[in-house]
């Protein structure tokens, strides 16, 4: 049970950057559409992508500093979702 909800929760977060990533070649840019995906769901944040208006050619907005905090949660994510997966290997193998 604990699987599934952390894999859940990496699935959204996983899913909220790709929306975010979108968003940089738009005038809203990557942290609004990131935001709104973690609060509500992906599918609102694409959705708020595609409605913004485009940048011009050959522009595109950088991640900023949520690039670094991104790159920093789903590393942390990652950890604790594979402590999880060998905990509850050793745990089930010890019974």
């Amino acid at each position: 049970m604990v699987l599934v909800l952390i894999f859940a929760l990496l699935s959204g977060c996983f899913l909220a950057a790709l929306v975010g990533m979108l968003g940089r070649r738009r005038r809203i840019g990557f942290g609004w559409p990131f935001v709104l995906s973690l609060v509500f769901t992906p599918l609102v944040g694409l959705i708020i992508v595609l409605l913004s208006e485009e940048l011009p050619d050959g522009q595109k907005q950088g991640l900023g500093c949520i690039g670094g905090i991104l790159a920093f949660l789903g590393l942390l994510c990652l950890i604790i979702f594979l402590v999880v997966l060998l905990g509850g290997g050793a745990l089930v193998a010890a019974l």
